[in-house]
C-alpha cells in the first residue's frame, strides 16, 4: 500500500540463484537441501535411555492451538485467514466482521482521534470474538505513511529520516512506536519497509524513494535500522511485517495503482533478498508481506503474491522463514483488477501465503467462499489451507492473542 495521492516530498546468494534455477524444472518446489547431521549410523545407534524415551512436556503453543481449532468450524478456520480493511473514518463495520469471526482488520486511511478513543474500540472488538482475538492493524511507518495521527501518537519521521538518526535515538523512537500502537490495541504494524532504493533513483522509484520510505540504499544501511524498529515494536507486543518482498526499490511504478509493475533485476542472489531472509528470521518474530510486482527473473509466469518460486521456494525454502507471510492489498489494488477476488485469495494461499490482507471489504465474501469451495473440492489444497490456518494461529498464540 502506498500514502495518499501526491504528497511526495553473501556466500549463500550463489546458492539461492542456482538452487532456484534448479527448482524451476523440480517436480517438487518445497524441496530443500540436506542438512548438517541428519544421517544417522545403525550399526552405532546407542541404547535408548529412560530420559529420551520419557514424551516431551506439551509445547503450550500447540496446545493452544489444538484448543483453537477444536473450537473453529471451517468457515471459522478460514476466516482466519483473512485481513480485512476498514476505514477509519468509521470503524463500525469492523465490529460485524468481527463477530463473523475474520482473523484481522486493517485501519486503513487516516486518522486525527486519539489514542484512547482507538482503544475503544479495539477493545470492543477483543470482548467481542467469537474464537480467536483478531489482529487489529495499522500502517504506522512514518513520513507520507502514518495512518494514527491524533493525540497519543507521536508524529514519526520519514524512514530516510529514521535511518539517519543514531542508533540509540532510532531505538528509543521505534520503542516510543511500540508504545503508541499498545496503547491503541494496535497488535500488527504493517511496516517497516525493507525494500533497499540505490541511491540516486529515489526519484524515480514511485512506491518508496519517491516518499522517502526507505531507511538507507544499501542492505548494510537497512538491515539495522529496519531490525532496530521491529525489536522496538516487539518490545510492546506489537508484530511488526517486513515489506516488500523480494523487494520493492528496483521498481517504477506502484502496484497499487498500475497493473503489470515489474522488476527486470532482481534474482535470488540479490543482496536485497539476503537482508529480508536475514530479517525475517529475527527473533522478533515479524510477519513478511509480499510484494505485488512481477520478478521474471524469480518466476515470469506470475506476481510474487501468486508465485510458489518466490514464497515456498525462495522465501520459505532457501530463507527457511516459516512464519506469517502475508499479502500486499489485493482488494482495490490495480495488480489485480483484472484477476476474480476469489481467485486472488486461491492463487495467494496456492503459492504459500498465510494471511490475505483486503483493503476493500467488499470483496471478502467472495475470497473467503471461493477459499472454502477449493478446500472442499481439492483434497491437496485442504492441506494447504489447514497448513495456513496452523501459520496463522501459532503466531496469535505466541502474541497472546489465543489466551
Amino acid at each position: 500500500m502506498r500514502p495518499p495521492a501526491r504528497i511526495r516530498p553473501a556466500v549463500t546468494c550463489a546458492l539461492l540463484a542456482l538452487a532456484l534455477t534448479a527448482c524451476s524444472g523440480s517436480g517438487d518446489p518445497q524441496q530443500e537441501p540436506e542438512t548438517e547431521g541428519t544421517a544417522t549410523s545403525s550399526s552405532s545407534s546407542p541404547a535408548t535411555t529412560s530420559a529420551e524415551a520419557s514424551p516431551s512436556p506439551a509445547d503450550p503453543v500447540e496446545e493452544q492451538v489444538d484448543a483453537a481449532l477444536a473450537g473453529l468450524d471451517r468457515r471459522a478456520q478460514v476466516a482466519q485467514l483473512f485481513v480485512v480493511g476498514v476505514r477509519l473514518e468509521d470503524l463500525s463495520p469492523g465490529d460485524v466482521l468481527v463477530a463473523d469471526g475474520v482473523g484481522g482488520v486493517f485501519l486503513a486511511g487516516r486518522s486525527q482521534a486519539p489514542a484512547e478513543e482507538i482503544a475503544a474500540v479495539t477493545g470492543r472488538w477483543v470482548d467481542s470474538a467469537p474464537g480467536p482475538r483478531p489482529w487489529t492493524a495499522a500502517d504506522q511507518e512514518g513520513g507520507a505513511v502514518q495512518s494514527l495521527q491524533g493525540p497519543g501518537f507521536e508524529r514519526l519521521p520519514a524512514a530516510v529520516d529514521q535511518g539517519q538518526l543514531p542508533p540509540d535515538q532510532l531505538a528509543a523512537l521505534a520503542d516510543g512506536l511500540g508504545a503508541d500502537l499498545a496503547s491503541a490495541g494496535i497488535t500488527l504494524d504493517l511496516a517497516p519497509v525493507a525494500d533497499v532504493v540505490p541511491a540516486g533513483t529515489e526519484a524515480d522509484n514511485d512506491p518508496i524513494g519517491a516518499f522517502g520510505r526507505q531507511y538507507g540504499s544499501t542492505p548494510a544501511d537497512v538491515v539495522p535500522d529496519v531490525r532496530a524498529v521491529v525489536d522496538g515494536l516487539a518490545a510492546h507486543g506489537v508484530t511488526a511485517t517486513v515489506k516488500h518482498f523480494p523487494g520493492l526499490g528496483l521498481v517504477d511504478e506502484n502496484t497499487d495503482e498500475v497493473p503489470g509493475v515489474t522488476d527486470e533485476v532482481t534474482t535470488a542472489s540479490s543482496e536485497q533478498v539476503a537482508a529480508f531472509g536475514e530479517l525475517a528470521r529475527s527473533d522478533a518474530d515479524p510477519f513478511v508481506m509480499v510484494s505485488s510486482a512481477i520478478y521474471p527473473r524469480l518466476d515470469p509466469a506470475a506476481p510474487a503474491t501468486f508465485s510458489r518460486q518466490v514464497i515456498t521456494t525462495l522465501l520459505r525454502g532457501f530463507l527457511r522463514f516459516d512464519g506469517v507471510v502475508i499479502s500486499d492489498d489485493v482488494g482495490a489494488a490495480a495488480a489485480f483488477q483484472d484477476t476474480p477476488p476469489g481467485d486472488r485469495a486461491v492463487r495467494f494461499l496456492e503459492a504459500g501465503g498465510t494471511l490475505v490482507l483486503t483493503v476493500d471489504p467488499a470483496v471478502y465474501p467472495e475470497m473467503l467462499d471461493a477459499v472454502l469451495a477449493r478446500a472442499e473440492a481439492d483434497p491437496a489444497f485442504s492441506e494447504v489451507v489447514d497448513a495456513a490456518v496452523r501459520t496463522a494461529l501459532t503466531a496469535k498464540a505466541e502474541s497472546g492473542l489465543l489466551g
